[in-house]
């Protein structure tokens, strides 16, 4: 590694990227006892006593900030958690690569100016990569997943040591159930809940892996204490994942709690996703506002469709606490009690309506 030249501090000091996202807000809370952090944010302000905060734009040249500036910010900084990344899958192909592979250089620029290890977050479905048709059908997912993983690559090819760290879904505290921010999942997992999803893509069986941020957070605390500078790490559920037909159960187990239970999707493989679902949303006779909802979480577990589960470095050497199938299903209750409690969430869904209603079924899916 290079010589930075600097005397490290008792508490040592990282530069922390993506801190305003869900993983970024709960990597703050690991980190912070044991670090300086300086976070770099482009718009949204992070009104964190807990961190220093320095604005800057990754897509800049020196990241937007005046040599003197970058070059005071190298000199202080000891590692680099970059956590930033591009996940709306609706925004442009070109832009979510632009984001997570440019961006991903810039911290590296950086890094080799401190002479400072990266720890870079990247996603366990680099594993999985979308066929050839999803590609077409969902070139948003295609671009984030090609993206991430040419950001792996220049992490491997940098001058300075790596460490890729890949999470699968982050879902809400296993405690509290809060999360940051409402995701693609989430957002999923209330509409079953509330009965507003007569289909869903995937098969009974194919795994959802999810895992809390207070998990994912906790494991890359754990790596970055150990001193590990090199190698890749699979914050996943793997074996432990949940199915999906376990995932479903359980949304309509908790909508039972506050009233009628409502009624199941039906799960379709991925076979008859193609085949059947996708075409058919696509025709005149389907309602706009379920064309939008089950394009988006078809684009959304396509990911999920995987034969075997992932490998998964939790519970091993430095890695964070292993997980448990029964742990994850109660985190995934508590993540509902939480959506429940907040704005579209079950309980104002309850006083619209006396009782959630499912969508109609198209008769060429009802048999």
């Amino acid at each position: 590694m290079p010589s930075s030249g600097k005397t490290p501090p008792t508490r040592p000091t990282l530069l922390l990227t993506g801190g305003s996202g869900v993983l970024g807000r709960a990597l703050i809370d690991e980190l912070s006892p044991g670090h300086r952090i300086v976070c770099l944010r482009h718009r949204t302000p992070l009104d964190d006593p807990r961190v220093e905060e320095v604005r800057a734009d990754l897509l800049r040249p020196g990241l937007g900030l005046a040599a003197a500036d970058r070059d005071r910010l190298a000199a202080r900084v000891d590692l680099v958690v970059h956590s930033a990344a591009a996940t709306n899958w609706k925004a442009e192909p070109e832009a979510i690569h632009r984001a997570n592979l440019d961006g991903t250089l810039a911290v590296l620029g950086l890094a080799e100016r401190a002479g400072a290890p990266v720890y870079h977050i990247s996603t366990a479905f680099v594993a999985n990569p979308l066929a050839p048709e999803e590609q077409e059908r969902f070139p948003g997912a295609a671009a984030y997943l090609a993206s991430k993983t040419a950001a792996e690559q220049v992490v491997r090819e940098a001058a300075v040591p790596g460490v890729i760290l890949r999470p699968s879904v982050v879902m809400g505290d296993s405690a509290t159930g809060r999360i940051a921010g409402a995701q693609g999942l989430t957002r999923a997992l209330g509409a079953i809940v509330k009965g507003q999803v007569p289909v869903l893509p995937g098969a009974p069986d194919a795994r959802i892996d999810m895992v809390p941020q207070d998990v994912v957070a906790r494991a890359v605390g754990d790596v970055l204490r150990a001193g590990v500078t090199d190698g890749e790490f699979w914050l996943t559920a793997g074996p432990e994942a949940l199915l999906q037909r376990e995932v479903v159960d359980t949304c309509l187990e908790f909508a039972a709690r506050y009233g009628p239970r409502p009624h199941p999707p039906r799960l379709l493989p991925l076979e008859s996703v193609h085949r059947l679902l996708l075409p058919l949303i696509e025709g005149p006779s389907f309602p706009e506002s379920l064309r939008r909802r089950f394009r988006t979480y078809a684009e959304l577990l396509l990911v999920f469709q995987r034969s075997l589960p992932f490998d998964s470095s939790l519970g091993g050497a430095h890695c964070g606490p292993a997980v448990t199938r029964e742990g994850l299903r109660e985190a995934l209750l508590r993540n509902l009690a939480a959506w429940s409690a907040g704005p579209g969430g079950l309980r104002q869904h309850r006083r619209a309506r006396t009782a959630p209603q499912p969508a109609a079924l198209p008769r060429e899916l009802a048999s």
